[in-house]
């Protein structure tokens, strides 16, 4: 029999995305929309050793602030594998969350436009 060969070599991982996670499917703490920065914290390099390999490219990557979305696009996962990886991170005090400010919170469109109109007549 011949060595075995994979028809694609571009077939990409062969680990299930659900097995880096251990089969876990949320995180503890839903606190990862798509658009919230994830930042690693200056202080949390001592632990890294014990880490899985995603772990350490998530810590790698987020030295600057990265979305939810960003983090998964470039280390090519699942944005929900992404966010169990991202909870054990902040379970760890590794990581820290900013979420984006809320709709309600924000000026209305009525009010922006008011403002630019004032500060065109100044």
């Amino acid at each position: 029999m011949s060595e075995t060969t994979w028809a694609d070599d571009a077939a990409g991982p062969v680990v299930r995305p659900y097995a880096l996670v251990r089969g876990r499917t949320r995180a503890r703490k839903d606190l990862f929309d798509l658009v919230a920065f994830v930042v690693t914290v200056a202080d949390s390099h001592h632990g890294w050793a014990d880490m899985e390999p995603e772990h350490v490219a998530i810590l790698t990557l987020c030295h600057h602030p990265h979305s939810v979305a960003e983090v998964a696009a470039r280390l090519r996962l699942p944005v929900g594998v992404v966010r169990v990886l991202l909870g054990d991170l902040l379970d760890l005090a590794a990581i820290r969350v900013r979420q984006p400010a809320d709709p309600a919170s924000r000026p209305s469109l009525q009010v922006m436009r008011e403002v630019l109109d004032g500060l065109r007549a100044l």
